[in-house]
C-alpha cells in the first residue's frame, strides 16, 4: 500500500528573481529503499526532469513553473509530494535581494491609488519575493481585511465605503514586509480632469455678464432620479460667484 511510504517534508513554494538559483527539498520515510523522480509543469504541460532523481532538487529560476516529486518503494508504492510553485520575477532591477538575502519577503510591486465609481470593480495588486513564498493580508485604514489574502485584492461592486488607505503585508518565516499605503476614492461618476479643465476655461471666458442663471435637472420622467446635479450646480454656484457673477441657481 502506498500508506508504507510516509513523506517527511514536503517541498515548499517561493517567489524569486530570475537567475537566482535554490534548492527545492523532499524527504520521505519507508520500509525499504526510497526512489525520488521530480516533474515539473509549464502551462498546462507535465513532464519528468530527466535526472532529478535525487531529494534535493537544485534550481536555477528562468520561468514560474510547478514541481512536485515522485517516492516510490522496491514493493512499486508511489506517492507524490505537494505541487509547489516556483514564480520567478523577471523583471526585478531596486529591491534585487543582495547575495545575502536569506528568503526574507521584498515588495517588487505596490498597489497604485486610484478613483473608481460606485459600482465599478476595484483591483489592486502587489507582489513579493521570499523563501518560503510569502503570504498576503491586506489592510484598509489600519483594519484587517478578513477575505483578502491574496497579491490581488479584488472588489466586484465597489462602495463608497470601500474608499480608504490601503496596504498589503506579506510575510513568511523570515519575517514581513509591509507596500506603500495608497489611496483609493470611490465615488459616483465625475467630469474627468480634462473636462473640468476645458469648462472652467469656458466659464472664465464667458465672465464678461454679471448673472448667471444656472438649472440642474434632476428627475426625469424615463429615468432614475440624479445625485450629481445639486452637487454640480452647488460647485458652479461657487465657481461664478467668486468671479463676480450674481448667481440664480434652480433645480428641476
Amino acid at each position: 500500500f502506498s500508506a508504507a511510504i510516509a513523506i517527511t517534508e514536503q517541498p515548499v513554494s517561493v517567489s524569486v528573481p530570475v537567475g537566482y538559483s535554490f534548492t527545492l527539498r523532499c524527504r520521505a520515510e519507508g520500509c525499504t529503499l526510497l526512489q525520488y523522480q521530480w516533474f515539473c509543469q509549464h502551462q498546462s504541460v507535465c513532464c519528468q526532469i530527466p535526472g532529478a532523481t535525487k531529494q534535493d532538487l537544485p534550481i536555477t529560476a528562468q520561468q514560474t513553473q510547478l514541481y512536485t516529486c515522485r517516492i516510490n518503494d522496491l514493493y512499486k508504492n508511489a506517492v507524490f509530494s505537494d505541487w509547489v510553485k516556483v514564480e520567478v520575477h523577471q523583471c526585478v532591477a531596486r529591491g534585487l535581494p543582495p547575495r545575502l538575502w536569506q528568503g526574507e519577503p521584498v515588495i517588487v510591486l505596490n498597489p497604485t491609488e486610484q478613483s473608481v465609481e460606485v459600482g465599478k470593480p476595484l483591483q489592486l495588486q502587489c507582489a513579493a519575493m521570499g523563501i518560503p513564498a510569502p503570504s498576503y493580508q491586506w489592510y484598509r485604514n489600519g483594519n484587517l481585511l478578513e477575505h483578502q489574502k491574496k497579491k490581488k485584492l479584488w472588489i466586484t461592486h465597489a462602495k463608497v465605503s470601500d474608499s480608504g488607505t490601503y496596504l498589503c503585508c506579506a510575510s513568511n518565516s523570515h519575517g514581513e514586509h509591509w507596500t506603500n499605503a495608497v489611496d483609493i476614492h470611490i465615488g459616483r461618476e465625475t467630469l474627468p480632469p480634462a473636462e473640468h479643465l476645458q469648462l472652467y476655461r469656458l466659464v472664465f471666458l464667458l465672465a464678461t455678464g454679471k448673472i448667471a442663471l444656472l438649472v440642474g435637472n434632476n428627475r426625469y420622467q424615463h429615468h432614475p432620479n440624479l445625485m450629481a446635479p445639486v452637487t454640480d450646480v452647488f460647485e458652479l454656484t461657487l465657481l461664478l460667484e467668486q468671479l463676480g457673477f450674481q448667481v440664480v441657481s434652480l433645480l428641476d
